[in-house]
């Protein structure tokens, strides 16, 4: 999963020619053939040590959020159904609708948008 999100990021936002990607050690981002992906598509790794989540504290808290907001919330019947109302939940309210107070009020989008 993280290969493809990573992959439709890529093909949406078209970013420079070594971009950061910034993770944990989990297995996904530690694959060979996500390292693979990565070097092909010039995406530089960056990972926090083991065991500290206080250097991935942007993802910790969007996480922390991904749950209270919206996985403890609803019940899902299937896989298709949580993609797709995780994708709903990500690209239509997280990033678009819902404002941050580390953006000083703006959603992402529209911090992506100032800073562009």
């Amino acid at each position: 999963m993280a290969k493809e999100t990573l992959k439709i990021a890529l093909e949406r936002r078209k970013p420079a020619k070594g971009i950061i990607l910034h993770s944990d050690q989990g297995r996904q981002f530690t694959a060979k053939e996500f390292n693979k992906f990565c070097d092909k598509n010039y995406v530089q790794q960056s990972m926090s040590k083991a065991g500290c989540p206080y250097d991935n504290a942007v993802m910790e808290r969007f996480y922390n959020t991904l749950k209270h907001e919206f996985y403890y919330l609803y019940k899902f019947d299937s896989n298709d159904i949580l993609d797709q109302k995780l994708y709903e939940f990500v690209y239509g309210k997280y990033n678009h609708v819902r404002p941050h107070r580390a953006n000083g009020g703006l959603t992402p989008y529209a911090a992506r948008c100032r800073a562009a």
